[in-house]
């Protein structure tokens, strides 16, 4: 009976939508579900019906909540994504590491290409699709699946992670027991102009382990990632994310981290062009003497459309001599947006806390803008936190220098921009990582400084 109950439960309308139903009306939650299978069964069965029961109290954000005031939620909650053309426009970004030993997976559309993927096999590593191994009986990833996600509901609530949660059928399980020689790369390729892709990735880095994840390519039309990602006692963690695409993409990205004693953290994302992106960091420091390090380098030109990208952070630090370190750097042209909204929040008891934050937009012209919200909430008394938040132009008096030294114009405006962005590509330990990463945005720039140069 109460199998019956929660599968009734998970199936039917949301609570919150049913009112607006009963009156003929229908919310943005019941458009946005409707038609759509709900998973049941398998060892997620659980987590997707709290995560259900979360988003009927949440409801759908929208503008007028505190953390969506600057990124409209509207592409994020339609029924149904804009179509976008499938081009090869994107094509270099497939490229984005290929030259590294890796042990890549493929998802073409949110689906596994086998073909073109590596074997799910690898030292000191297992990996499992969701989809395979959801049918039931106990699985290591269910200690993690939602509930990360579920623990970092609160203080902020967070709707579009809750309804991945629900309603994901796909992603990469990884349980990490030593030392790979060979990061994990998953790749994603689009072929469908209206593809919707939802997924949703459990990482275990088991004590004393360590991971690099690289994640590179274009998901969908519209994409919702959550990726949960647990860091025992001396383990570490390293992400490293490419998120280049052209035309409309809308993408939205979660990353939840509950982060050990002695271990380490380190995520960095590098953006380019894209139309309506956002991705949220949720960190929680709960050992002793962690890191967590969250960085970004963004690139927008709003020259052939819309450029909006949203990078909102949440580290808790809830244990003692602990080190956070926030790093956005934003570089805007042609009416692009940026948006930072980050917070460090450090517990009662949580002392020698160590937390930095500095976000920072360079804009190349007077139509861009860049929008910042960071924020400290300390509730112990020996500490070191600060952060900072800069918005300016290029400056004219060092590219003054460099031409008065027989630099071009428009080789000096790259050399700039790229000793802007260099605080936050130093947050990539790994050299041949962050080299290969210095050389693609040095490309970019070089292409899109044209029209600034004059």
């Amino acid at each position: 009976m109460a199998v019956d109950a929660a599968e009734k439960k998970l199936t039917e309308p949301a609570g919150a939508n049913r009112a607006a139903v009963a009156k003929g009306g229908e919310s943005p939650l019941s458009r946005r579900l409707d038609g759509v299978a709900l998973p049941k069964g398998g060892f997620t069965f659980d987590a997707r019906a709290k995560a259900r029961a979360r988003l009927e109290t949440m409801g759908l954000p929208v503008k007028r909540d505190e953390y969506w005031r600057y990124t409209d939620p509207a592409p994020f909650n339609a029924a149904t994504p804009e179509e976008l053309a499938v081009t090869d426009r994107a094509a270099g970004d497939l490229a984005l590491f290929e030259t590294l030993d890796r042990l890549r997976l493929v998802f073409v559309d949110g689906v596994l290409d086998e073909s073109a993927s590596d074997s799910l096999e690898g030292q000191g590593l297992t990996i499992d699709l969701l989809s395979r191994v959801d049918v039931g009986g106990a699985h290591w990833a269910a200690e993690i699946y939602g509930n990360l996600e579920a623990a970092g509901q609160n203080p902020v609530p967070r709707p579009l992670a809750a309804l991945n949660t629900a309603l994901a059928v796909e992603g990469v399980l990884i349980r990490v027991t030593g030392k790979p020689e060979r990061p994990v790369h998953l790749v994603y390729r689009r072929r469908d102009k209206s593809a919707d892709v939802i997924l949703h990735h459990v990482i275990l880095v088991e004590k004393g382990a360590e991971l690099t994840l690289l994640d590179t390519g274009d998901v969908g039309a519209r994409s919702n990632i959550v990726t949960e990602v647990q860091v025992a006692e001396g383990a570490h963690f390293h992400h490293v994310a490419s998120r280049r695409t052209e035309g409309a993409r809308v993408a939205l990205s979660h990353i939840f981290a509950r982060v050990g004693a002695d271990a380490r953290f380190k995520s960095f994302a590098l953006a380019v062009n894209g139309s309506h992106m956002r991705q949220e960091s949720v960190i929680d420091i709960v050992g002793d003497d962690a890191v967590a390090h969250v960085a970004a380098a963004v690139l927008g030109d709003g020259s052939d459309g819309t450029f909006h990208h949203d990078d909102t952070v949440f580290v808790t630090h809830a244990a003692e001599r602990c080190e956070s370190r926030q790093v956005f750097k934003k570089v805007l042209k042609n009416g692009a947006v940026g948006v930072f909204q980050g917070k460090i929040l450090v517990k009662p008891g949580a002392q020698k806390t160590d937390g930095y934050q500095i976000s920072q937009a360079l804009l190349l012209d007077e139509d861009s803008q860049f929008l910042a919200k960071p924020e400290l909430e300390i509730y112990a008394d020996d500490v070191k936190c600060s952060h900072g938040s800069t918005t300016g132009a290029l400056d004219e008096t060092a590219l003054f220098y460099l031409r008065s030294r027989g630099v071009p114009r428009d080789r000096a405006i790259v050399l700039l921009v790229l000793s802007f962005l260099a605080d936050a590509l130093a947050e990539v330990e790994d050299e041949a990582l962050r080299n290969e990463i210095s050389e693609r945005l040095e490309g970019w720039l070089t292409r899109h400084t044209a029209a600034h140069a004059g």
